[in-house]
């Protein structure tokens, strides 16, 4: 039997001002399909459609703000709808969701309710420094953003260089 759930639309933003100048016409497309959007900031996410004239969206879908401040508990209820066929949008607030931003929760719940997780191609501050770094770009470690807090950020840089140094 045919799997008629909606899908989990995972949706990068462009890093910069320019929001519409580079989005895949794919992409375009697929967010004239969602139904629901699961964003970081709901204000944000509404200025990133209406930049990508997609504004229609905004009074016809139900936006769920989800972020390091959320509370984890409802995620099975928020990805309901793609059980009735709904298509779900996860949005990040710039470049890609789940890396270094929140998302992996929703995609995890995702999976485990046979819900199909399409990832949609866009860009990563990650990976854009990367290339431009001139480091290896077949082996690197992403150990995340530095803590703000300076006596843990000093901590942690002393971690990550002990563990280069002996893994080199």
């Amino acid at each position: 039997m045919k799997n008629t759930f909606g899908k989990l639309f995972l949706i990068p933003t462009i890093i910069g001002e320019n929001s519409h100048a580079e989005l895949p016409t794919y992409n375009q497309d697929v967010l004239n399909k969602i139904d629901v959007f699961i964003v970081e900031e709901i204000r944000t996410a509404r200025r990133f459609l209406v930049a990508n004239n997609c504004k229609h969206l905004i009074d016809k879908c139900i936006f769920h703000e989800f972020n390091e401040h959320s509370e984890n508990h409802n995620i099975s209820q928020i990805l309901l709808p793609a059980l009735d066929g709904k298509n779900i949008g996860l949005m990040s607030e710039a470049g890609l969701p789940c890396i270094a931003d929140p998302g992996e929760d929703i995609v995890l719940e995702a999976h485990r309710m046979n819900i199909t997780v399409v990832p949609l191609v866009g860009p990563s501050s990650i990976f854009l420094a990367l290339m431009a770094s001139g480091l290896n770009g077949e082996k690197f470690i992403f150990h995340g953003y530095l803590p703000v807090e300076p006596l843990s950020r000093d901590k942690f840089l002393i971690s990550i260089s002990n563990d280069a140094v002996k893994n080199k």
